[in-house]
């Protein structure tokens, strides 16, 4: 920690599938997109964009952090070597993917506590999607405040210094964020 109130996305740990703790400051000077997933979703095919990105950008810093969630729907119900293999075997996933967590709600992530403060709305494109993103709001159950994450897939992009930069909707394909990274990278 640097002082008081002073903490970063570097001072937080998480737990990988295997439950051992992961300082996220492994990943400085990275450019992460960091992630709450689900395998039973409908925007689960975002994993094809997520890894698609993850090939090309790897090389270059990017990170990709997938933290399954099962509060939206009940839509990641397995273990997490169960999502994990449903993963690499469906969308031939090869970044990081980590422990199922929470991402609203008293036993939530301190990593999606700590994203949350930084940017409390996503970024939605279109008006479609502004719409779909309003049905979703109304089924979900575990957004109760403000800030709360609103469903499965949203993306949050850091930069290389660990400053949250961008919120993105579920709705926002990982495809439409690569101008973003180019620039981040």
């Amino acid at each position: 920690m640097k002082g008081k109130n002073k903490m970063t996305i570097y001072d937080l740990k998480v737990k990988n599938r295997n439950g051992e703790d992961v300082l996220l400051g492994n990943y400085r000077g990275k450019v992460l997109i960091i992630v709450n997933t689900a395998t039973g979703c409908g925007f689960t095919p975002q994993y094809e964009g997520l890894e698609k990105l993850y090939r090309e950008y790897h090389d270059k810093g990017l990170e990709i952090l997938d933290f399954p969630c099962n509060q939206f729907g009940n839509q990641a119900p397995g273990s997490d070597d169960e999502i994990h293999e449903f993963c690499a075997l469906k969308y031939n996933t090869s970044f990081d993917q980590f422990a199922k967590i929470e991402v609203n709600g008293e036993n939530e992530s301190s990593l999606y506590t700590y994203l949350k403060e930084q940017i409390k709305d996503d970024e939605i494109k279109g008006l479609k999607n502004k719409m779909a993103m309003k049905a979703i709001e109304k089924i979900s159950k575990t957004a109760t405040k403000d800030g709360d994450i609103k469903w499965n897939f949203t993306k949050f992009l850091v930069n290389k210094e660990g400053t949250v930069v961008k919120r993105y909707s579920p709705t926002y394909k990982p495809e439409d964020m690569e101008e973003e990274i180019k620039k981040l990278i």
